[in-house]
Order: C-alpha cells, then sequence, then structure tokens
C-alpha cells in the first residue's frame, strides 16, 4: 500500500519542497525546534519566513530564533489597532511563492482563521498544506488543511509547563471519548480482513484523511500503535513480516467478536 504524503520514508520526503510561513503575532518562540524538526518529516523547508511587527518589543523572544534557525524575518507594520497587517502580508507572500517558486507544499503557522481561504486555494493548486497551530485554533482552519498538527505537542520540554504537557488518557477517559473511538472503530472497520484485523500502517494513513487534525501524540501516546493498546476496546497482534525480519502490527475491534 502506497504511503501518503505526510508518512513518506525521510528519504522520499527530502524531494518534497516546502514553504514555511511563521505568524509570529499567533506563534510562540519556544516551539521552533519542535516546529522545524515536525516539517522536516514531510519534506525540506526551502523557504523560512517569519512576519510580525519587529519594532514591537512582544517579539523580543523570537530575535533570539532568527538566525540560529536561518528565519528570513518580514516587517510589517501595525498601521492601525484591531487590523492584522501581517496575516495579508502572509497572504500576499504566500500567493507569489505559489506562481514564482516550484514549491510542493506550504506550512502555515499561525492558530488565525484568517488563512482558511489561502490554504483552500493552494490546495486547489495542487499543492499540499500543513497547518500548525494552537488547539485554539478555528476549525474550518484545521479541516482544510490536508494535516493540522498542534503546537503543544512541540513545546520544548524544558521551557513547558507540565499543566500544557497532554497528559496520557486513562481507561475511562478513552470510554467517554465517543468521537474518537467512533473515528478509530471506523477506520478499523474499513480496512479490516474477514477476520477484523486491520493493518496499523494502513490504519494511519486512512484517519488522517478522515481527521485532519488527529495526532496520537494529542493523547499523550507517541505512536498510534501505543494508543490502540491504551483503549480497552481494540486488541493489537504483531506478526512477523512477510518476507523480511521485522514485524507488522494490526489492530482489531474487539466486540466484533462477541
Amino acid at each position: 500500500m502506497p504511503l501518503l504524503p505526510f508518512q513518506l520514508q525521510p528519504e522520499e520526503a527530502s524531494q518534497d519542497k516546502l514553504a514555511v510561513l511563521i505568524d509570529a503575532d499567533n506563534t510562540q518562540a519556544l516551539i521552533i525546534e519542535g516546529l522545524l524538526a515536525e516539517v522536516a518529516k514531510y519534506g525540506v523547508a526551502s523557504v523560512k519566513r517569519i512576519y510580525g511587527d519587529w519594532t514591537n518589543t512582544n517579539l523580543r523572544s523570537w530575535k533570539d530564533k532568527l538566525l540560529e534557525y536561518a528565519i528570513q524575518p518580514i516587517q510589517q507594520f501595525s498601521y492601525t489597532t484591531g487590523k492584522n497587517a501581517t496575516d495579508s502580508a502572509m497572504i500576499i507572500d504566500a500567493m507569489d511563492l505559489l506562481y514564482s517558486e516550484k514549491l510542493d507544499g506550504f506550512c502555515i503557522v499561525s492558530s488565525d482563521s484568517d488563512f482558511t481561504r489561502l490554504a483552500q486555494r493552494l490546495r486547489e493548486s495542487g499543492r499540499k498544506v500543513y497547518g500548525f497551530g494552537e488547539k485554539k485554533t478555528p476549525r474550518a482552519f484545521v479541516s482544510v488543511c490536508d494535516k493540522f498538527i498542534y503546537t503543544e505537542i512541540l513545546k520544548d520540554s524544558q521551557d513547558q509547563d507540565d499543566e500544557d504537557k497532554p497528559a496520557a488518557k486513562t481507561k475511562k477517559d478513552f470510554k467517554g471519548d465517543r468521537r474518537l473511538l467512533k473515528l478509530l472503530r471506523d477506520t478499523v472497520d474499513d480496512l479490516a480482513d474477514d477476520s477484523g484485523w486491520a493493518y496499523l500502517g494502513g490504519i494511519g494513513q486512512k484517519i488522517t484523511l478522515r481527521s485532519s487534525e488527529f495526532d496520537s501524540r494529542n493523547y499523550g501516546f507517541r505512536k498510534l500503535g501505543d494508543l490502540f493498546r491504551a483503549i480497552p476496546e481494540f486488541e493489537t497482534e504483531e506478526r512477523h513480516q512477510a518476507g523480511g525480519t521485522g514485524r507488522q502490527v494490526y489492530i482489531r475491534w474487539k466486540r466484533r467478536t462477541r
């Protein structure tokens, strides 16, 4: 089964040229290391730009990061109170890059819904769109992206407060999360064989198509397999990989066998 763009292997992902456009007004500087590491999973950050009014002392925390991570600052003065000139500058630049550069995708880093139409337009032009924002990001922007990553899981662990870290859910928590259980069960059912088992790799691809913001890390688990193992309604099974030395994980919804 072919891998989707957002699950490419490193040697394949390196072929995708991406533009990383950061809204400094709506993004915390402490996520930058995790952000760029996440972007590297999907391709090469050929363009890295960050937008804001750099005369404003509120962006001081970003200034120390720009040189270290080779990010080009774009100055945008705030001419009018209450109007976000940064958004307009990012949108204009994104459209310029769309037509002037041979890019495979865009990483839009902001929690602002003003970028919803931009993301939609970029996708209409055949580009992949990866969104990065806080959990407060409006649903419309989250849904229009090919993949959306909540930045709370990208924060530097040394700077992140314990209360901000996604805690691993308990069995009781999962029982009450009907939306998550339905998403996982429907996906497993779609890919299951006659005995109810579905390959974990295929499940991961299918889930992201159903829900752009899904990420096992949002629930406190680094890997999707660990998330399934923590949910009582599912059972897992490891099998030897056909023609290889590795092992593959399969998932089944327990209630199918009752």
